[in-house]
């Protein structure tokens, strides 16, 4: 299983499967039947969360239109969910139904399988800033309250919804799972918008041709991509619709689930999309992201997106954050993060492994790593994942010598030596050691891009 499938394994269950019907739906409305309705609106666009689902967001339009996010039950709107282990979760002796135990542990926004409800703990709305704390349900379990909570903060710039989302955590499992795929957020839109459009070329941000995301060809209906812009966009034939905006994020996944048809938020027929990312969450990590949605036309969606583009290569200094990286075969020392990562190599091959970016290889010639090292082994090994692969290839390789003295240096890799370091690069993998010892650590302080080894 890929580590998207937990997701949308999830989604397609959802729309298949499950599809509760509201009891009460007000057909001529544009909001639940229920709902408890607080609003943003600057005369442009207008923006609703329900108080009654955990502050989800069940209203988006734009100059006086219609609601474009999909309400057709409560796995839908505009939500906050997460994912980690054990697989399959379980609580008070409680187990998952068959078809969610994949999933793991999973709290969502708006509540549960069994129509329990997250509950807003706090609330303010200034008109200008609108925050909400809930306590998210754990989907797969019946009337389970996640042992965590969401917060999220949501502000208007002309057509823009800027939102700040966090994760608390106050876990009594302390276990440090794996990274897992996180929907970072879930964002869902009504029939009309079933045209799914990116840019996923190796040259963003040059005016290069945006593209369809074809239909998935597997079981589940949504496909995953590389949104090297960092948007996608959920369109109608006009190129209008609702387009979600990650900021120095890449991956997606997303999709359209039935027929197309008109703007009708009640209507099972729905167009998805999330960004994301592999996160480990620390039995009591704080978690925070940052995303937009736009309301508006193709060439806003991305004018937009291009005006919070990178300015500089990636640089990756891990004070207080792992900033995506995470690990295989391995664990570290645990949140909060202390001015360094400390992976244990005490495992068979143990990996530390980057978040998806794009680089271009002619600009970013050298990797600096800063890292001490307790180990017998003498050299590490560096991969990349040039853009549009699946993996590194068996050239895509260098080695780097390496010091077992326990101190920090700066370990400076000439990645244009390498004859296949060329075009856009996607990832690192960087191998410490072949195999660990219990008690052998790699300690990380930063690890950089650099043009010119006299920036150094």
């Amino acid at each position: 299983m890929n580590n998207d499938s937990f997701i949308t394994m999830r989604i397609f269950a959802l729309l298949m499967i499950l599809l509760p019907a509201l009891q009460a739906e007000d057909k001529q409305g544009q909001v639940p039947s229920g709902a408890r309705m607080s609003y943003l609106d600057n005369g442009v666009v207008k923006v609703g969360v329900d108080l009654n689902h955990g502050g989800a967001i069940v209203y988006l339009s734009r100059d006086g239109g219609d609601n474009v996010i999909n309400n057709f039950d409560f796995g839908r709107q505009v939500q906050l969910s997460f994912y980690s282990g054990p697989v399959p979760f379980t609580a008070n002796g409680q187990q998952p139904a068959k078809h969610w135990e994949h999933l793991g542990w999973n709290p969502i926004q708006t509540g549960d399988d069994f129509d329990h409800s997250s509950p807003v703990l706090a609330y303010e709305n200034d008109g200008k800033i609108l925050h909400v704390k809930c306590q998210p349900m754990q989907w797969p379990l019946n009337n389970v309250p996640g042992d965590c909570t969401f917060d999220t903060w949501l502000e208007l710039e002309g057509s823009v919804v800027k939102v700040r989302a966090r994760l608390n955590n106050a876990r009594k499992d302390h276990k440090q799972y794996r990274a897992r795929s996180q929907e970072l957020p879930a964002v869902y839109a009504n029939g009309m918008f079933h045209r799914v459009v990116t840019y996923s070329g190796d040259r963003p941000f040059t005016g290069d041709k945006v593209s369809v995301v074809p239909k998935s060809t597997g079981k589940h209906p949504w496909s995953s991509w590389q949104g090297t812009e960092n948007w996608a966009a959920l369109l109608d034939e006009r190129d209008q619709g609702i387009g979600l905006i990650t900021p120095g994020r890449v991956p997606f996944t997303g999709g359209f689930a039935g027929r197309p048809g008109p703007n009708d938020t009640f209507a099972n027929s729905t167009g998805y999309l999330a960004g994301l990312g592999q996160e480990i969450l620390d039995h009591n990590i704080t978690y925070e992201y940052r995303y937009e949605f736009i309301i508006g036309s193709l060439k806003e969606i991305r004018a937009r997106a291009a005006s919070l583009r990178p300015v500089s290569l990636p640089v990756w200094t891990f004070t207080n954050s792992r900033h995506g990286w995470h690990y295989r075969n391995s664990s570290d020392q645990g949140w909060p993060v202390k001015g360094h990562l400390r992976m244990n190599l005490d495992q068979k091959d143990p990996k530390l492994i980057s978040p998806y970016v794009l680089v271009q290889a002619e600009e970013a010639k050298f990797l600096i790593i800063e890292a001490a090292f307790k180990t017998s082994h003498r050299t590490a090994t560096l991969f990349w994942q040039r853009h549009g692969e699946a993996s590194p290839g068996k050239e895509d390789v260098i080695n780097c010598p390496i010091e077992n003295d326990e101190q920090f240096r700066r370990y400076i890799i000439d990645l244009s030596a390498a004859p296949s370091y060329r075009g856009g690069i996607s990832r690192l993998r960087f191998d410490p050691v072949p195999n660990g010892k219990l008690g052998d650590w790699m300690k990380v302080k930063s690890i950089r891009f650099s043009k010119q080894e006299s920036e150094l």
